[in-house]
């Protein structure tokens, strides 16, 4: 008996829900990853005695993909979502909180809003035209496309106070990007889901183990009793057109399938959109040279042990700060004494390459100014991880180069936060996008002939010609 045989190009979390989804479809499956782990960025590792998150990862109760894919994962008892919205908002000058009622959308946020400290009472009066505007905008909007987003908001009565100390806290955080340099489509896409959605949208999920076991280790497992073979250090170097409408998968790196050549009947490729730009072409790809053009934005987290607690928060965000959001990761880190923060720091261009010096000087007193017993603690850890290439960037004209799951080659699909999910560049639109890959490509194989020789086989029972055992 034959059945068709595909590789899933990537293990991060969109190559990890299309190999799900494709297996479920009965097809065989191959995921290849060129690093140690499967989940991508969204990854751990280990410093000392703890378990250090490579980033801080949240996600909100609108994003059901992602919770279902936590869910196929065995996940879910392992994150805590609020029971309703609720951010501190922290600066020099004091605290200030944004929870919802248990009113409905929009009234949900009205009265936080309308208490917001940070925003002065004609600011605050000023919200509403530009949630109106968002509510009734298009993000499918060529012409909205065009917008930098701080101008959109600019002409809809959203001065400068208003934009750094309110709307930067939904946008720069999700789009990875300066708030008046962003997508308004995908600004739009935000505020519309998660806060004029259901009034308990926008309500924060954060995980309660190392994001290595929630998605890493858990999907290794999940994969493996689902009958599919992952390949950990084995990276495609090159996807060729094989006999018969089928491909030539090209293996290198340092794991068992190194050296290989595995023929598929179909390929998705979740990789960033600069490796799928190169792949895709060799494989005949038209419009793949054009998806460099995407560009990156990097972000940037600083840890900080000390040696008694600081923080009495979970989390927090920050205005007229360096500091954007910061999150209490002790117990996730598993340390025992003293408390560990982290420091998520997106749209960080200015940051990516600043020393470690310099960012301990200038984050450590801006910790002390937010929590004033940081200044009667002891610095035990600072550390720095940074991720250059966190996201594509989510700028104006973006919407127009992200391509969708589709290529132009009949069974070869893409997937990956930066494609077109109508989503920005999040666990979420990771997950759609894996989602959608899988179903373009089970549609595009329903509609082509069996090759005779498709059957159960991976890489490592290929010889180094390609050839292997049926």
């Amino acid at each position: 008996m034959t059945r068709r045989q595909v590789v899933v190009v990537g293990g991060g979390l969109s190559g990890v829900a299309a190999a799900i989804a494709l297996r479920d479809a009965g097809l065989g499956v191959t995921v290849l990853e060129s690093r140690g782990w499967l989940g991508g960025v969204a990854s751990s590792y280990a410093r000392g005695e703890m378990t250090i998150d490579n980033g801080q990862h949240v996600f909100l109760r609108c994003c059901t993909s992602y919770r279902e894919l936590l869910a196929r994962l065995g996940g879910t008892d392992s994150v805590a979502i609020q029971d309703r919205f609720d951010v501190t908002v922290l600066s020099a000058a004091g605290q200030a909180r944004l929870r919802r009622s248990a009113l409905p959308s929009p009234l949900h946020l009205a009265r936080a809003l309308a208490a917001y400290r940070p925003l002065s009472l004609r600011e605050r009066a000023s919200v509403g035209r530009a949630a109106l505007a968002f509510a009734r905008a298009d993000p499918a909007s060529p012409e909205l496309d065009r917008w930098r987003l701080g101008d959109w908001l600019a002409a809809r009565g959203q001065g400068e106070g208003a934009r750094r100390r309110l709307w930067d806290l939904f946008i720069v955080s999700t789009l990875n990007i300066a708030g008046d340099d962003a997508s308004v489509p995908l600004a739009a896409t935000v505020i519309k889901t998660a806060l004029l959605g259901r009034n308990d949208a926008a309500d924060i999920g954060i995980a309660m183990i190392p994001l290595g076991e929630l998605h890493g280790a858990a999907a290794a497992d999940t994969l493996s009793r689902l009958g599919a073979q992952v390949c950990l250090r084995s990276a495609a170097v090159a996807i060729e057109p094989g006999a018969g409408g089928r491909f030539r998968v090209e293996v290198g790196g340092r794991g068992d399938a190194a050296g290989s050549v595995i023929d598929a009947d179909g390929v998705v490729l979740a990789v960033p959109a600069e490796r799928a730009a190169g792949l895709g072409a060799g494989a005949g790809i038209e419009q793949a040279p054009g998806w460099n053009d995407i560009g990156v934005s990097p972000i940037v987290n600083v840890h900080v042990v000390y040696d008694r607690r600081v923080m009495t928060l979970p989390f927090a965000a920050a205005v007229d700060s360096p500091v954007q959001w910061v999150f209490d990761k002790t117990r996730q880190a598993g340390l025992t004494a003293g408390q560990y923060l982290a420091v998520s720091l997106s749209a960080a261009d200015g940051y990516a390459d600043m020393p470690t010096p310099e960012l301990r000087a200038m984050f450590l007193p801006a910790l002390e100014r937010l929590f004033p017993a940081a200044a009667n603690a002891s610095v035990q850890d600072f550390f720095v991880t940074r991720e250059r290439r966190a996201t594509f960037r989510q700028a104006p004209g973006c919407s127009a180069l992200r391509p969708g799951a589709a290529t132009s080659v009949p069974g070869l699909t893409l997937a990956g936060a930066w494609t077109n999910t109508g989503w920005p560049d999040t666990m979420e639109g990771a997950v759609r996008s894996g989602n959608s890959a899988a179903q373009e490509l089970i549609r595009q194989l329903a509609r082509l002939p069996l090759a005779a020789e498709s059957a159960p086989r991976g890489p490592a029972q290929l010889d180094a010609a390609g050839t292997g055992a049926a």
